[in-house]
Parts: structure tokens; C-alpha cells; sequence
């Protein structure tokens, strides 16, 4: 080797960690990013200004500046009364709006004393079975000034109709309520399983609640399409992307086929995702997002309002990466999750507690998880710049290249006919549960570390308080519930749940009648039941 020009040795080059290096979603990473590697990025066309189209930058353009993203904190458990104890202590501790976990029977449209519902009544979320239980939940919470979000899909037009029958309880006009409901049934069929109908009768429900919304409550998003769980399930950040913006589009494509006009209810629609771990690359997926949704119902569905374009999202930090092993590293990865959501530009924010891999959040994990949010707000800074990363070379080329792996699973998807002929068929949870185990194969090779998982791990983990349900709430609720079918009008009931058989047999709106349902004191499990005998109930289809 010659010397070099000044006479000093020249340096040989560091070792790498590794051979190869690449996001979460395997997406080659080089060392350091530069103009050549934005070269196909137009800055007028793609990146925009934030608060204009194709809002890459940002659906608002002062975003913080103008007022923090919503502070919420998922929150349900046993009865109505213990989750109403929960959510007061959660406002008073300056959260901003609810966030209500159902359980899994509420979830099913099964009720509290059905045989199958045994040992899991409040233990995930909240035991909803009428009428009385929702008024419990929301006792002494005014619904004109909150904004409640319900995570709800196959039954999500009964809790709604709960909702709006509270409302008008209190004395609140229903175009003065304010939240979401998630109604997102198709990633239930691709990822999460709490599906009761077959996929077309299911959208029937959800483009009627549409239509009912847009002239009932217009202030509410009738569905937020959920990439959450689908990357729960094992998904990359490009497939959340895809698969979350195709069940979109079909959601869009339903309503359009149900004489709705697009510019009517498409501002009211929302997003759910995922705040993962790989900090960059979260960023990029929020703007890829952004960018793609715009250009989508511009160009293919000719929206023509502005709001129509915009994909606006509540973000969960991700349960998936929660840890039983030295639990309080959770609060590290949650923060890392949450300032990346922050910096991708989200509208609403849940802190997962760093307990929930052992049990449901205690009241100390819940406040820490809060906490973690308002640090970020008023202490980081980072809150009083717009699109801080924006025109960054890695997060640019990022951003492009989820953008371009999900554009070719949607040409895949519409290729197979569109996302319900895609779902039947299994294309959907094939592709998740293959990059799930991929995932799963790195880890045990030692080519994803997971602190104090399979690297940094101790003898024993130091103890954590663990939030338990106690029995006697099951009891105590299926007694309950007993006793209001004991005292409920018989008659009205019974031409209730009539006038729903009436029309699920034909083609009217069934928002309507459930709501004249619940009000009669017809349970969530019997509304189900009677549209399980018109529509039947779905069989999933085998992927292996």
C-alpha cells in the first residue's frame, strides 16, 4: 500500500456490527443517506407543505402549535362501575378523552350469562350487556364535552346505538357527541378473529352506520381503520400500510355501492396504527400513509373535498413488543413509540402501561403511561416544530420505499378481485403469519435482539404489582342482568327485536331499529342473535 499524500498511514475502515443491515420491515438500510437517495422525490408533488395535499407533512398545518394531539388512555374492566372509577381518575389525571376496552364477550355479542362466556366477563375490557350497564359506565362523565373512543367492530352499531341512548339520556343533542367507533370488521377476518357475520352482511352494517351518522351524528368517525392489529398479528410497517389502506378503499367502495356520495361521509373516517419500535421507520410509515391515502381518494375516488383527503389517525403504542421480562423496559420502548407517532404527525395518542404483559394495567402504570405522553408534550420540544424530520434524506427515502412495498400489495389485492375476495381466499393472513414467523426465527437466531428477552436477561425479575378481577364481579354482573330481564317490558322488547328481524330481512338502515332496541332493554347478545338468523355466522378460511 503507497503512503498517502501528507505521510500518514491511511485508515483501514471499522468492522460493521453486522453483514447486513435493514428496518423491521427489512428494508435495506445504507450507512448515511444523501440527495441521490431523494433523487425521485419531487418536493412540490410529494412532500407538499403540511396542512396541504398530499399532507406527507401533516393533516393541520400549525399541527401542535395549535393544540397537542389528543392525550387517551385505553381503559375497561370488570363492570361498568369499576371502568367508571377508571376513566374519572384518568380525566382528573389530564387525560383528554376516553378510550373504552370492551370484553371479549361484549366483543362476540355474547352476554355475560351465555355458557361460552364463562371466566372471561371483564377481563380484557368492560362487561356491556344493556342498556343499564352503559348508563353506569358513563355516570357523572357529561358526553356533550368529551370525545369517547369505543375499540368495537362486529357489535359496533349496538354500542353505538348505547352510546347515542345515553345521550339523549343526559340531554345532549346528538349532533353535539363526539368520538369513534373502530367498526373496522375486515381486519377482524384478516388479523384479530372477533368477527360474528359473514363479510358482506357485515358491511351492510357498517355503510348503514355511515348513512345514520352523517344525518344523526355528524360529529362522530364511524369507523377507524385499523392497521393496529394487523401488525399485532406479526405484520411489517408495509403491510400494515397496504393491508390498513386497502380495507379502506373497500369500506369506500361499499359506501359508494350504497348510493352515499363520497365527499358525505369520507371526512368522518379514521385510522388506527401501530407505534412500533423502529423509530425511523415509524415515522416514515405515518407520512407514507398520509401521502398515499390523499393521492388515493383524489385520483381514484374523485373526492373533491379536502377533508375527504385527508387520512387522520389515532396511534396505540405496540402491545406485541411489551415484555414480562424486566417489565419496567416497557416504559423505555413505549416512549420510543410515542415520540415516534408524535413525530409521524397523529391525532390521538394511547401510552400502553408497562405492566400489561402480566395483567391489566394498575393505576400507578396507567398514570406513568400518561405521564410518558405529557413529558413528550411540554418537556421534549419536539411539539413546537411542524414536520420536524421533514426533507431529512433518510426519512424521505424511507417514506418512498414503504410507499412502493405497499403500492405492489395493493396491485396484489386488486388483482384477486379486491379485499374480500382476497380474505376468503386467506392472501391476507398467509402474508402476516409468514413475516410473524420470520420475526419469530430472527429472535431465536439472535438477529433481533430483544433486550431482557434473548439478550440482557436476568435470573429473576425484580416483582411488579399485578391488577387481578376479583370472581365476584362475574357474578355480581350476570346477576345483574338477570334481573333486568326479569323487570324489563316484555311486550316492547318483544316488537323491538321485531322491527330489527323486519329490517335485516330487507334493505332498510338497521342503525335505527337497534337503537329502538337497546332502548327497550334488548341486550348486546340478543340484538346479535337476532342478525346471527338472518345473516348467519362466518367460517374463516384455513391459510395452511
Amino acid at each position: 500500500m503507497s503512503e498517502p499524500a501528507d505521510g500518514k498511514s491511511a485508515k483501514k475502515p471499522r468492522a460493521l456490527r453486522k453483514a447486513r443491515f435493514a428496518t423491521d420491515a427489512d428494508l435495506e438500510i445504507k450507512g448515511a443517506y444523501g440527495p441521490a437517495d431523494v433523487a425521485g422525490v419531487d418536493v412540490a408533488r410529494d412532500l407538499g407543505q403540511p396542512g396541504q395535499y398530499p399532507y406527507t407533512r401533516g393533516v393541520q398545518d400549525t399541527m401542535y402549535r395549535g393544540q397537542f394531539w389528543t392525550m387517551r388512555q385505553y381503559a375497561g374492566f370488570g363492570t361498568a362501575a369499576e371502568s367508571n372509577r377508571r376513566y374519572k381518575y384518568l380525566l382528573a389525571q389530564g387525560g383528554k378523552g376516553l378510550s373504552v376496552a370492551f370484553d371479549l364477550p361484549t366483543q362476540m355479542g355474547k352476554d355475560s350469562d351465555h355458557p361460552t362466556a364463562a371466566g372471561e366477563v371483564g377481563r380484557v375490557g368492560v362487561a356491556i350487556d344493556s342498556l343499564e350497564d352503559m348508563r353506569v359506565l358513563f355516570d357523572g362523565i357529561p358526553l356533550g364535552e368529551v370525545s369517547t373512543s369505543m375499540t368495537i367492530n362486529a357489535t359496533a352499531a349496538t354500542l353505538l346505538a348505547l352510546y347515542v341512548a345515553v345521550g339523549d339520556e343526559q340531554g345532549v343533542a346528538r349532533s353535539q357527541l363526539r368520538g369513534t367507533i373502530q367498526n373496522d370488521v375486515l381486519k377482524e377476518y384478516i388479523a384479530r378473529g372477533t368477527y360474528i357475520y359473514p363479510p358482506r352482511p357485515s358491511m351492510r352494517l357498517i355503510t348503514d352506520t355511515f348513512t345514520y351518522c352523517a344525518r344523526e351524528v355528524p360529529q362522530w368517525n364511524t369507523v377507524s381503520i385499523s392497521g393496529y392489529h394487523i401488525r399485532e398479528a406479526g405484520a411489517d410497517a408495509v403491510q400494515e400500510v397496504a393491508f390498513t389502506l386497502a380495507d379502506g378503499m373497500a369500506y369506500v367502495e361499499a359506501a359508494i355501492a350504497a348510493g352515499l356520495a363520497v365527499d358525505d361521509f369520507a371526512p368522518r373516517l379514521s385510522f388506527f396504527f401501530n407505534g412500533h419500535n423502529n423509530f425511523l421507520e415509524e415515522i416514515a410509515k405515518f407520512r407514507a400513509a398520509r401521502r398515499m391515502w390523499a393521492r388515493i381518494m383524489r385520483e381514484q375516488f374523485g373526492a373533491q373535498n379536502p377533508k375527504s383527503w385527508q387520512l387522520r389517525f389515532h396511534t396505540q403504542t405496540a402491545g406485541v413488543t411489551l415484555q414480562a421480562q424486566q417489565p419496567l423496559v416497557n416504559i423505555a420502548r413505549v416512549t420510543i413509540q410515542a415520540l415516534a407517532a408524535v413525530l409521524g404527525g397523529t391525532q390521538s395518542l394511547h401510552t400502553n402501561s408497562f405492566d400489561e404483559a402480566l395483567g391489566l394495567p394498575t393505576e400507578e402504570a396507567a398514570r406513568i403511561a400518561l405521564r410518558t405522553q405529557q413529558v413528550i408534550a411540554h418537556e421534549s420540544g419536539v411539539a413546537d416544530f411542524i414536520d420536524a424530520l421533514g426533507g431529512s434524506y433518510a426519512i424521505e427515502h424511507l417514506t418512498s420505499a414503504i410507499e412502493a412495498g405497499a403500492q405492489a400489495y395493493l396491485a396484489s389485492i386488486a388483482e384477486q378481485g379486491g379485499v374480500i375476495a382476497a380474505i376468503e381466499r386467506g392472501y391476507q393472513q398467509r402474508e402476516i403469519e409468514r413475516r410473524a414467523y420470520e420475526h419469530q426465527r430472527a429472535v431465536e437466531r439472535k438477529d433481533r435482539i430483544v433486550v431482557g428477552v434473548n439478550e440482557f436477561t436476568l435470573d429473576v425479575d425484580p416483582p411488579v404489582p399485578v391488577a387481578t378481577i376479583d370472581p365476584a364481579l362475574e357474578r355480581d354482573q350476570v346477576a345483574r342482568l338477570a334481573a333486568l330481564r326479569g323487570r324489563r317490558n316484555a311486550a316492547e322488547h318483544a316488537r323491538a327485536l321485531t322491527t330489527l328481524d323486519d329490517a335485516a330481512r330487507g334493505t332498510g338502515n338497521l342503525v335505527e331499529p337497534i337503537v329502538g332496541a337497546v332502548k327497550a332493554l334488548a341486550t348486546v347478545g340478543e340484538i346479535a342473535d337476532a342478525l346471527r338468523r338472518v345473516f348467519g355466522e362466518y367460517q374463516p378460511t384455513r391459510t395452511l
